[in-house]
């Protein structure tokens, strides 16, 4: 089965199948399929696409392409240059807005781009407004709102002042006005619905233009969160970003790291830095090239494991910064060898399983995977032919 892609830029670059430890595999099939599940969770408005930190760390280069092609018209990203990147992996006529605006010496660099800013601040609205005056001509704006995060975005007393000055969007159009909610992952929680009020209450001051409030947790919250347009990130990748989306979304990412060395521990040997495991009878453990360079954190190890043909591998003792050592007892002897692999992501055991095994949020486990790793990007339709940890021994 063909690649989509193994041309890697020099920011998400991958190493060769042959000298790297780990295999991460990323299925665009499912990316895409992500993508018209979450647009259609919003029908009736627009549904962009969060691209920033490298596409979540799986390469923007190739997912953006996919999720043009899937529909994805609108893109978002965070910083200036992350958005000169993506410019010349769309095509001209998408849209790519900066959601933290541009810092003064970079608005010059953000309009040339044909990026539009998000202006968060009184500053940033005058940065921009500056700059559309020396260039004689308007400049698109997203105007972001304080709604109760108290994060980014405009404070009341802020919308007020423009409200009553409009000369201070003078030269700028308001293509739309933005907030973000705290708590969109418990849906009962009553800010959500204070927020979406406040947004309506403050845009009211302001010149008429759509509204976009929900992300991915916030697209799940129903309807009545989704106004003109939403800006799913993580579910795009196959995180679910609350109890509604979860078994909705279909897992994108996969990880299988190669075995270095396998030995049979004594009772009374340990493990790994600080000796903190210790075999209470004789054990067979496996080495493996993954470690917290490799966002495998140190932070939780006990509770994270390995897999092999569905058996379950326990970390034992302390992850290392480039490997980590796992319990094969259990494993039948000839089945696993030194450069077979397994699983570290997999279908059943997805980004989710492994963020809760660690205390943290997949968003975090797909930023941190790191580019130690060769990466291999399928169709889906071949996605069980790269799964190297399913056969184990080595080929």
């Amino acid at each position: 089965m063909e690649l989509v892609t193994t041309a890697f830029p020099p920011s998400s670059a991958g190493w060769p199948a042959s000298r790297a430890g780990a295999v991460l595999s990323i299925d665009l099939a499912a990316l895409a399929a992500n993508y018209r599940l979450v647009a259609g969770q919003a029908a009736g408005a627009v549904c962009a696409a969060v691209v920033k930190a490298d596409a979540y760390g799986l390469g923007v280069a190739q997912v953006a392409p996919v999720l043009e092609q899937a529909g994805a018209r609108q893109f978002f990203v965070a910083h200036v240059d992350e958005g000169l990147e993506l410019r010349a992996h769309v095509s001209a006529g998408a849209g790519i807005t900066v959601l933290h605006g541009p810092r003064p010496d970079a608005v010059k660099a953000c309009l040339a781009g044909g990026l539009r800013p998000v202006l968060n601040s009184l500053e940033q609205i005058g940065w921009v407004r500056q700059a559309a005056r020396a260039t004689g001509r308007g400049v698109g704006v997203v105007l972001q709102l304080d709604t109760g995060m108290s994060r980014f975005g405009l404070s009341e007393a802020d919308v007020a002042e423009l409200a009553s000055t409009p000369a201070l969007l003078e030269g700028l159009h308001v293509e739309l006005i933005m907030s973000h909610l705290a708590c969109a992952d418990t849906p009962a929680d009553p800010a959500n619905a204070m927020q979406a009020a406040c947004l309506r209450r403050m845009a009211a001051m302001l010149p008429p233009a759509p509204l976009s409030l929900a992300a991915s947790s916030g697209i799940f919250l129903g309807p009545a969160y989704h106004f003109d347009l939403v800006r799913p990130g993580a579910a795009l990748y196959g995180v679910a970003p609350n109890r509604e989306s979860s078994g909705l979304l279909r897992p994108v990412v996969g990880l299988s790291a190669h075995v270095l060395q396998i030995r049979t521990l004594q009772s009374g040997d340990r493990v790994g830095y600080g000796l903190t495991w210790q075999a209470s009878a004789p054990r067979r453990v496996a080495t493996i090239a993954a470690g917290y360079a490799d966002g495998q954190a140190r932070h939780g190890a006990g509770q994270q494991c390995a897999w092999f043909r569905g058996q379950r591998l326990p970390v034992l003792g302390r992850i290392s910064m480039d490997s980590m050592t796992v319990d094969i007892t259990d494993v039948p002897q000839g089945q696993l060898e030194v450069d077979g692999m397994v699983d570290l992501l997999n279908p059943g055991y997805g980004v989710d399983a492994l963020a809760e095994a660690q205390g943290t949020i997949g968003y975090e486990i797909l930023t941190s995977l790191g580019r130690r790793y060769h990466r291999v990007y399928t169709d889906g339709a071949c996605a069980a032919e790269h799964s190297h940890a399913g056969e184990g021994a080595r080929a």
